[in-house]
């Protein structure tokens, strides 16, 4: 699937509840259902600045395709995590940095996030793309 269809999947799913309430509720499910990300990917250098709450993000390299992996100690930036991945994991870099995450508006994500939440979203997709960057980078040279 492609991030676009990803992206129009996670809206589909978002607008089925009108109350926020029921999306922060899906957001936490959504948390819930990510894969624990091994303690060794614990570190300091896959912690995202930045974010009020820690959030680990790892970044694999394999066969021309970013596979990522991450938590946070929080259950709703646990869940953006969750989307983020679901969206931008097992992707090229050059696809994930031409990327518009047109579904973080469309589903209302930032103007229901507080300040300090958005900033860490925008941080957690600042590092998702440094990352695609850096693997980018590695494979041209």
């Amino acid at each position: 699937m492609t991030i676009n269809e990803l992206q129009d999947n996670i809206i589909e799913e978002f607008f089925v509840f009108d109350d926020w309430m029921d999306k922060y509720a899906l957001l936490i499910d959504l948390g819930n259902l990510l894969e624990p990300l091994d303690e060794k990917y614990k570190t300091e250098s896959n912690l995202i600045e930045g974010c009020q709450s820690r959030v680990w993000l790892h970044a694999d390299y394999k066969d021309g395709k970013i596979t990522f992996q991450g938590e946070s100690d929080a259950v709703i930036v646990k869940g953006i995590v969750s989307l983020l991945i679901q969206v931008l994991s097992g992707h090229t870099p050059q696809e994930i940095l031409d990327a518009d995450l047109y579904f973080i508006d469309r589903i209302g994500l930032k103007e229901h996030l507080s300040p300090t939440r958005s900033n860490g979203l925008v941080s957690m997709v600042k590092q998702m793309r440094m990352y695609a960057l850096a693997f980018k980078t590695k494979e041209n040279s």
